[in-house]
């Protein structure tokens, strides 16, 4: 009988911090820019200079530690780890070992045989290091320390997965949490959020966990899931084969969809981490936690609550619209704006979500105003425009964020209201298709749809449908 495997995971992620400055400078945190403009003599490692702890990096650990239920180490300080690399200006990265910030928390997630405890071991404040760009037709290797001194935390799970869909429920657990916190915008593509993943097998039943390895650049769920896979695989090929897996750290690349070893790692490599002696020891008051708690945001599960007391739509656009922080907020100023949270939700739910799609864009994407959609939104109601020609604004303001009340007027849009006019039209048009007039009063319903469209078409559009129905069939 073929030998049954367990998949052990546990992950490391990084979380770039949103804040507007470096964790221990003022240098802007700003994505792109020239390289090496964001820098001063602190996050170049300068001799002399002096770190300084940015309190909102400090803020957001504690806000990330009381959402993920951990205990605040109210008692906590910073410590060299040190390695040489280019990337790292001072030779050293400052970081937390001996005390970090938050420790044992845990996250809820959903699987397919319901919910499960992923624990937290710890979370720690850390500054990012730059980043080396290898010109291969120079042939040398340049460094841009935009990103050094970037303030992250690292969140430390439990081995606790099992599976490939485990890690990215809970990954997009922890970045739904971190959205709504207002901590990070969590993009992958971008490095602000990034996940290193510690995977071994053991045979089922086993209770000594097997020799793992650790894989780095995985920039996307569909990445993290194929590595998942791909390295559960490939250490049960070996176990099979009598060969013996070996602790490194493995390089993922999602175009090839295979891993290649990095570096060999020892359980005890050797960063002769010891206190950083130029930062104090950070000590945290009952009242500042207090306060922190406080200032909470509310979460998603207290949002779908509300949503279901407040507004009148299925539960189905409540999930949607609530995995998205950014919709959320979308939608509830939209429906205070203009009252109608039905019509608010059906163009977050239907064409929002299709030209997002289209786009190969991301909710946290959406650059047009709730102030914009709810006058779409009024002008639709009061038959200003007509739905097809609001379809059409929708359009142009999903890209450009249009004010619709303006472009409506600027390009003629609004909607033909004179009776007169619109009856002259459909007596042309009745003249002009005398086929269907006879299919319809031969009882073809279906001929006066083509007798609508023919209405519209010399309109330009801008008729009221329903009243071209109506006026249709007074005419006939």
């Amino acid at each position: 009988m073929a030998k049954q495997y367990e998949t052990v995971i546990g992950l490391e992620v990084h979380v770039e911090l949103s804040t507007k400055t470096k964790i221990f400078c003022g240098c802007s945190t700003a994505f792109g820019g020239a390289p090496n403009t964001h820098t001063c003599p602190v996050c170049t490692g300068m001799p002399g200079s002096l770190p300084v702890l940015n309190k909102q990096v400090l803020e957001y650990a504690i806000a990330v530690g009381l959402a993920t239920e951990c205990a605040i180490t109210q008692y906590s300080k910073f410590d060299r780890k040190n390695y040489f690399y280019p990337d790292n200006p001072q030779n050293y990265q400052i970081s937390q070992l001996y005390l970090p910030i938050c420790r044992n928390g845990k996250v809820e997630i959903e699987t397919e045989v319901g919910s499960k405890t992923i624990g937290i071991h710890e979370i720690h404040m850390e500054e990012d290091a730059g980043k080396l760009i290898h010109d291969e037709w120079e042939e040398c290797s340049l460094v841009d320390y935009n990103r050094s001194g970037v303030p992250l935390i690292e969140i430390v799970s439990e081995p606790d997965m099992r599976s490939a869909q485990e890690v990215i429920a809970y990954l997009e657990k922890l970045r739904l949490t971190l959205q709504y916190l207002g901590v990070s915008d969590c993009k992958l593509q971008e490095g602000s959020m990034r996940a290193d993943v510690n995977l071994s097998v053991r045979e089922a039943g086993a209770k000594e966990f097997g020799t793992r390895t650790e894989m780095k650049n995985l920039n996307s769920f569909r990445a993290i899931k194929r590595a998942v896979e791909n390295e559960r695989e490939r250490q049960i090929d070996l176990l099979e084969a009598g060969d013996e897996i070996i602790q490194e750290t493995r390089r993922w690349d999602d175009n090839k969809g295979e891993s290649y070893a990095m570096r060999s790692k020892e359980d005890a490599q050797d960063y002769r981490y010891f206190p950083d002696p130029d930062l104090v020891p950070i000590q945290v008051s009952d009242e500042w936690i207090v306060q922190i708690k406080e200032r909470q945001p509310e979460m998603r599960a207290e949002k779908i609550t509300r949503y279901k007391k407040e507004y009148d739509i299925p539960e189905y656009d409540i999930e949607i619209i609530t995995s998205s922080k950014h919709m959320a907020d979308i939608f509830e100023k939209t429906t205070v704006l203009c009252g109608q949270p039905k019509k608010a939700a059906n163009w977050l739910m239907v064409e929002t979500l299709r030209l997002l799609k289209e786009n190969g864009m991301e909710p946290e994407d959406i650059r047009f105003s709730p102030e914009n959609l709810a006058k779409l939104i009024g002008l639709t109601e009061e038959k200003v425009i007509n739905s097809s020609v609001a379809k059409e604004v929708f359009e142009i303001m999903f890209d450009t964020n249009i004010d619709p009340q303006l472009y409506i007027e600027e390009k003629g849009l609004k909607t033909v209201n004179d009776e007169d006019a619109l009856r002259r039209t459909i007596e042309a048009v009745i003249g002009a298709n005398p086929q269907s007039v006879e299919d319809y009063r031969s009882g073809k319903e279906k001929a006066i749809g083509y007798l609508v469209g023919q209405t519209m078409k010399a309109m330009h559009g801008k008729a009221e449908p329903g009243m071209v129905n109506k006026l249709l069939k007074e005419l006939l």
